[in-house]
């Protein structure tokens, strides 16, 4: 024992701090021997790679002289529990292997000369998680040797046994700072954090044109497609079909804003609108081990993938629901609490999505400062318990909107205000609260049938929220022809509507990311012509630019076919007939999941499949459209997926309910056991998705050491997919 304290001396004589292996006669003095209990949490939280900052092999201070109870000599016991692989050389690190063994603050270990070779030249970010550390190992020289004593290397330290570390305390601030998640929560969630500068800017200062430059005059393209392009003047049409087609621009780069704003002028090279972010997340027992591990490594991708100016709140539920911190901006300090918070988590209790929602709603509703475009994410692997109960046999169907606050769908002006984005997760979540959450709330709900792709879904997500470039938006379409009436409006679940005499129809469309598309079917009644050519509708858009705060108005040409007497054979417009698979074969899933939910699944799938083969007759899949052929493949997934009961309430429910959800939307959503497997995902997947999943991969796919920590989460927690 004596020379391990000189050794120890030594050691903090040269400015470092030096973590002094234990015997089991050492421990009998020092530490009590834990219980089985704390030893089974340790090794859990170990092989998730993920510890509460609690139960960090660093403390935050350190006597300047070790004693036996110094916080400064600390021994992680999951560490000694069992082995664990190095994320850098992928080898084993062994007790007792003549190696020293350095395990960070964010929980991971390496080879003390493997870390300190990959942090040698400044690098204070974790391989592994990319956390900013507040410790990095440092290369000591080789202490001389007291006389008669054999030579002591800091990097071949001759023990056999237990976990060594050897760090350099780096520069913190003298103010002791408690964590947000630990602090007791308020009764008004009026405490975020004060909006970015490009925000604030923008909060401040109306759009003013003489004070830009290089700013695109819109950022919405309209086009519009008649289904023929000619038709007899002696023949009228009681359900003729218009397309409205509408595109987002691209990400707008919009420079030097305001000559009186020199600051900012590098700030908005490339600017886009700051997002509220707040993150429901299942913390109840059924998410222990794998899936826990697998959250907190999507999070902590979000997190580093969030903007200085995006602010972050996370709320965790399990029985009850907390909030882990108030909204605050991601700057390098905001996203070292959060990935501190994050990490903190465990998994326990029962699930209680009611009050999760609450209290991330409460987030949105307190805030006093608001940056343009706010969302909120929910994730559950179960089902709620406590608002909702289950249907069955003797029960009537569960009223799902209970689940959600009166402030995201309780009046006129409350609903589609704060779009709820929904993770169902495995096997065991009710798919049908999580569509209806969504679908009420106006956001998507995604199927993440496979653990190892929740950190892509949540990428594909974000990377459309941070990319919103048109909000608000109010399509009307308008007859030009007095004669001329408007029938129908085939929006999916935008909110639409036609005026009492026909004259007017109107699409409420709300947010686009950059590149988005959206198409709608106009029905319109069609006359009889004397002349050449009949004007039908023209098209007018209404929305917000989210970063001007610039009210745009567009409109399109007149809609117009031509009226000769005798017409040839008619050539229908593939535009037109595309969207017209695609909103049948919806209905179609729409008619299978109602049939399959009474029990009969033979119907659904016979559904189906006449949905397939009239789709085969239509013109655009004659003409192998790229869309047509992704409907056919997804409707064939759909019925493999009720093969039998079983496999239905596995995860043909949820694919069907997640496929309704991107039809609906005509947004991306993530389905079954991938975000980008099939070209129909890809048919609604943006530049920045794309952009920002392939962020994700490369993440994961890329780093021998992330699949060396993935790889054995996922034989432990994975399940076969069903068929």
């Amino acid at each position: 024992m004596g020379s391990k304290w000189r050794k120890a001396k030594v050691a903090l004589g040269m400015n470092l701090c030096l973590y002094v292996p234990r015997k089991r006669e050492d421990e009998e003095h020092c530490l009590s021997p834990p219980s089985s209990s704390s030893i089974d949490t340790a090794e859990r939280l170990s092989d998730a790679a993920l510890l509460s900052p609690a139960h960090w092999a660093v403390t935050s201070s350190r006597p300047n002289t070790p004693s036996p109870s110094s916080h400064g000599l600390k021994l992680s016991k999951s560490a000694s529990k069992s082995s664990k692989t190095c994320s850098i050389c992928l080898t084993k690190m062994k007790q007792g292997g003549g190696h020293a063994i350095f395990t960070a603050e964010c929980s991971h270990s390496f080879h003390f000369h493997c870390i300190t070779s990959n942090v040698k030249h400044g690098n204070q970010i974790c391989p592994v998680c990319r956390a900013k550390w507040k410790e990095i190992p440092v290369q000591g020289p080789t202490l001389d040797p007291p006389p008669g004593r054999a030579s002591i290397s800091p990097v071949g330290w001759p023990q056999n046994d237990a976990v060594m570390t050897l760090v350099r305390r780096l520069p913190s601030p003298r103010r002791h700072v408690v964590p947000l998640y630990q602090a007791p929560e308020p009764g008004i969630f009026d405490d975020d954090e004060s909006l970015g500068d490009q925000a604030a800017f923008f909060e401040r200062n109306t759009f003013n044109k003489d004070a830009a430059d290089n700013i695109p005059s819109r950022t919405l393209e309209i086009k519009t497609y008649p289904e023929v392009s000619a038709a007899p003047r002696s023949k009228s049409y009681d359900d003729f079909t218009v397309l409205v087609h509408l595109k987002a621009a691209a990400t707008i780069k919009r420079q030097n804003l305001s000559r009186h704003h020199a600051s900012l002028q590098q700030l908005c090279q490339t600017p886009r609108a700051p997002v509220d972010l707040v993150t429901v997340l299942d913390i109840s027992g059924s998410m222990a081990g794998t899936k826990l591990a697998l959250l907190k490594r999507a999070m902590g991708f979000v997190i580093q993938n969030l903007g200085s100016n995006d602010r972050l709140s996370v709320i965790a539920f399990s029985s009850t629901a907390r909030r882990l911190f108030p909204l605050r901006r991601m700057t390098d300090a905001g996203r070292q609490q959060a990935l501190q918070a994050v990490n903190s988590l465990v998994a326990n209790g029962g699930t209680n999505i009611a009050e999760g929602l609450r209290k991330g709603a409460k987030v949105m509703e307190d805030r006093r400062g608001k940056n343009p475009v706010s969302s909120i994410i929910l994730l559950s692997d179960g089902q709620d318990t406590y608002t909702v109960n289950g249907s069955g046999a003797n029960q009537p169907q569960p009223n799902y909107q209970l689940l959600l606050p009166l402030s995201i769908h309780g009046g006129d002006n409350a609903g589609f205000q704060i779009p709820v984005h929904a993770f169902g997760f495995g096997a065991d979540h009710d798919a049908s609260s999580m569509h209806s959450i969504s679908e009420t709330s106006g956001g998507t709900f995604s199927f993440i049938e496979t653990e190892a792709v929740i950190q892509d879904a949540f990428a594909q997500c974000i990377g459309g929220l941070l990319s919103v470039v048109v909000q608000e938006l109010q399509v009307a379409v308008e007859c030009s022809n007095q004669n001329v009436r408007v029938r129908s409006l085939k929006a999916g679940s935008y909110p639409s509507r036609v005026v009492a005499d026909g004259r007017m129809g109107f699409v409420d469309v709300g947010d686009l990311y950059a590149d988005e598309e959206r198409d709608f079917l106009v029905s319109v009644h069609v006359p009889t012509e004397s002349g050449n050519k009949t004007s039908l509708v023209k098209v007018k858009c209404t929305y917000k630019d989210p970063i001007t705060k610039e009210t745009v108005t567009l409109e399109s040409e007149e809609v117009r076919i031509e009226r000769p007497e005798i017409a040839g054979q008619a050539v229908v417009s593939i535009e037109v007939d595309r969207q017209r698979n695609r909103l049948q074969a919806a209905e179609a899933m729409a008619q299978a999941r109602a049939v399959a939910e009474q029990g009969d699944l033979a119907g659904a799938v016979s559904i189906l499949e006449n949905c397939r083969k009239l789709l085969l007759e239509t013109v655009s899949a004659k003409s192998r459209d790229r869309l047509c052929v992704a409907l056919d493949a997804e409707l064939k997934e759909m019925q493999e997926r009720m093969a039998s009961r079983h496999v239905y309430e596995a995860s043909g429910r949820a694919y069907i309910l997640s496929g309704l959800s991107s039809h609906s939307w005509q947004r991306a959503t993530a389905r079954g056991d991938s975000t980008d497997g099939s070209s129909l995902v890809q048919a609604y997947q943006t530049p920045s998705m794309v952009e920002m999943l392939t962020r994700s991969q490369a993440m994961l796919l890329g780093s021998p050491s992330a699949q060396r920590l993935v790889q054995p989460l996922l034989s432990l927690g994975s399940q076969p997919k069903p068929r």
